[in-house]
């Protein structure tokens, strides 16, 4: 019996993969359970018609991303804190500031994106590394002065 896997079936395949199983595995647990559906005809096309679809949506998602990290690229913020008369802050620059700052230029970038190995603790001028996905970086330079 050959079946469609609707999610990843451990010892099976992943999802979308067109398995052969006994008849009692596919009826009895893969399609009791909703973890499978019969391969038809019509389910194999409507299989790769949505395959082909998530893949589109996957590379426009990545067009996308990458054209923001063009734009970002050599983009410079300024944040002003509360600083002492040695340059060291009061607080500290963290991602959340820097993105916070980003968003006001116009840049929709998530907290979680901006890479700093640790927070920011001295005025200056410092490059900060934007991950928006795996192999999509963007450098920005952040310029701390005091308030």
């Amino acid at each position: 019996m050959k079946v469609i896997l609707k999610q990843d079936v451990k010892g099976s395949g992943k999802k979308g993969d067109i398995i052969e199983v006994s008849d009692g595995y596919g009826r009895n647990f893969l399609i009791k359970k909703g973890l499978a559906e019969v391969a038809t005809p019509a389910a194999i096309n409507d299989m790769k018609q949505k395959k082909t679809a998530e893949e589109f949506h996957k590379a426009e998602n990545v067009k996308a991303l990458k054209e923001l990290a063009d734009k970002l690229t050599g983009t410079g913020i300024t944040l002003a804190i509360r600083a002492g008369e040695n340059g060291k802050t009061f607080g500290s620059v963290t991602s959340q500031h820097i993105a916070t700052a980003l968003s006001e230029l116009g840049f929709d970038v998530d907290k979680k994106k901006v890479l700093l190995k640790e927070p920011i603790k001295n005025v200056g001028t410092y490059d900060v590394e934007v991950r928006l996905m795996e192999g999509v970086l963007s450098k920005i330079k952040v310029n701390i002065v005091a308030q």
